[in-house]
């Protein structure tokens, strides 16, 4: 299955079990290119747009506040709209 999913605004509670806020971050300034999932990536964006498009797929916006899982095996195209910062986990 090749499909990012999104949650939108997850509790407060639901992140501190994950344990989201203990993952590195990553920060990016507005760019676009390509990227291939590894493995699976599951993040959170702090602030920031992003517009993500799985190869054959259709486009899907990313924005502050957002849970997000990218399957692993996915190869992608990121469109970075507003600066990102997010937290990320692999596996």
């Amino acid at each position: 299955m090749n499909q990012i999913l999104v949650e939108h605004n997850p509790s407060p509670a639901k992140l501190d079990v994950i344990g989201v806020y203990d993952w590195p971050t990553w920060s990016k300034e507005p760019s676009t290119f390509p990227w291939t999932y590894d493995k699976k990536e599951t993040c959170y964006f702090l602030e920031g747009e992003a517009i993500v498009t799985p190869t054959g797929g259709e486009p899907v916006r990313i924005v502050e506040g957002d849970l997000v899982n990218f399957p692993a095996g996915m190869t992608c195209t990121w469109e970075i709209r507003q600066s990102v910062t997010k937290h990320y986990r692999f596996g």
